[in-house]
């Protein structure tokens, strides 16, 4: 059954962990649904991970709506969070009409935006008008260029105290979660603390009240680069190259298909149809 929002604050309260995990299509959101995972992220990091991109800065509402579809259909039990893609809530009405498009349109049963107190009044926005909304501060993707690259973040005094405002600022403009990125685990440790929603982190601690990592990562699918923060949890690549190579190997060598990968006929249709040709 979809966990609700008053799950996840009772998880919190009781002190049990929140799994989240993206996914991107229909396939990878039967296996994430199966295995019983909290919570389904549509993140921005299709854009690197599935379209190829170089950054999540490139990916579209077009392309976010499509991939929440996919994964709606293949998870219709789970509860989904869908990324705002850059650029998306740069207004609050631009953001009201995107948020409610990943909503209706999407089958998304909430939303995630980066940012902190710069935000909090679209936040506060989107949450009147009914739209679950998490936040994310520390590492937020679509802006690491402003931050230096993708750095931890918070590991001095004054950027560690500008997270724990941009928490509250979020929790007060009405998000019911939010995710902690790439910041030491002693400021996710505070954060979680203080704030009454749960936090999600990836490369922010085990204090946190959940986790979320990228559905390519754990099962060892993205080559470009390994965060210091993944675990992985299988190596699927390089058995899925072993397994194409030996498939065109065969091909080539006319072992596949062999009679038991092939149709026939009988040999009454084939006497009717050819005679005695």
């Amino acid at each position: 059954m979809r966990k609700t929002i008053p799950d996840f604050e009772k998880m919190k309260e009781i002190g049990e962990k929140i799994s989240m995990l993206t996914a991107y299509d229909y396939p990878s959101a039967q296996l994430v649904e199966e295995a019983a995972v909290d919570i389904i992220l549509v993140g921005d990091s299709l854009g690197m991970v599935v379209l190829g991109y170089e950054s999540t800065v490139p990916v579209t509402m077009e392309e976010m709506l499509h991939h929440t579809k996919a994964v709606r259909r293949g998870a219709p039990q789970t509860f989904i969070v869908a990324d705002m893609p850059f650029m998306s809530y740069a207004t609050v009405d631009l953001a009201i009409l995107n948020a409610g498009r990943l909503i209706k349109e999407g089958g998304a049963d909430a939303v995630k935006l980066e940012g902190g107190v710069d935000i909090e009044p679209i936040v506060k926005t989107l949450t009147r008008a009914g739209i679950p909304v998490v936040g994310h501060i520390g590492l937020t993707p679509q802006t690491a260029t402003q931050l230096g690259g993708f750095k931890v973040q918070g590991r001095d005094l004054e950027s560690a105290t500008r997270l724990v405002k941009d928490g509250s600022a979020i929790e007060r403009a009405g998000a019911f979660m939010i995710v902690l990125e790439a910041i030491p685990r002693q400021v996710a440790a505070q954060i979680s603390q203080e704030l009454k929603i749960p936090t999600i982190g990836i490369g922010a601690g085990a204090e946190c009240d959940g986790q979320v990592l990228v559905f390519h990562d754990i099962l060892g699918l993205f080559k470009r680069f390994t965060p210091k923060f993944v675990k992985q949890y299988a190596e699927l690549r390089a058995a899925s190259v072993l397994a194409i190579k030996q498939y065109g190997e065969e091909v080539k060598s006319n072992l596949f298909p062999s009679d038991e990968h092939t149709f026939g006929l009988s040999d009454e249709v084939i006497q009717k149809l050819y005679g005695d040709k």
